[in-house]
């Protein structure tokens, strides 16, 4: 699983609850090892959960990691694309905007995409 960017709301839950937080960390851990899918993959799986469920987070969280894990910013616009007919308009529009905002980011920047 790759790590980097962490938002502050995650930052202050870890501190606030050490133990459940570290439980949580082993549980994922153990579910990207569980099988034979590539990180890349993993990390295109997860983009596409969080379009599903509408997550801003979750959306913004997973184009952050799909950056780290090396998938290009056309690979993330098409697992995007592939929502509209999964999970409808509203909620691939809305994602679209979110990891539009995270790739846009690191245009001005030089970063990666935040």
């Amino acid at each position: 699983m790759t790590t980097g960017y962490l938002p502050s709301i995650y930052k202050r839950f870890t501190r606030e609850h050490p133990d459940i937080s570290r439980l949580w960390e082993q549980l994922t851990n153990a579910c990207y090892h569980a099988g034979p899918l590539d990180e890349k993959t993993q990390q295109l799986i997860k983009l596409g959960i969080a379009i599903g469920l509408s997550s801003e987070g979750g959306v913004r969280s997973h184009v952050r990691q799909a950056l780290l894990s090396g998938i290009s910013r056309e690979e993330i616009e098409h697992a995007l694309l592939l929502g509209l007919s999964t999970a409808g308009f509203p909620a691939m529009i809305a994602s679209y905007q979110w990891a539009k905002e995270v790739l846009d980011e690191g245009d001005a920047s030089g970063a990666p995409g935040w």
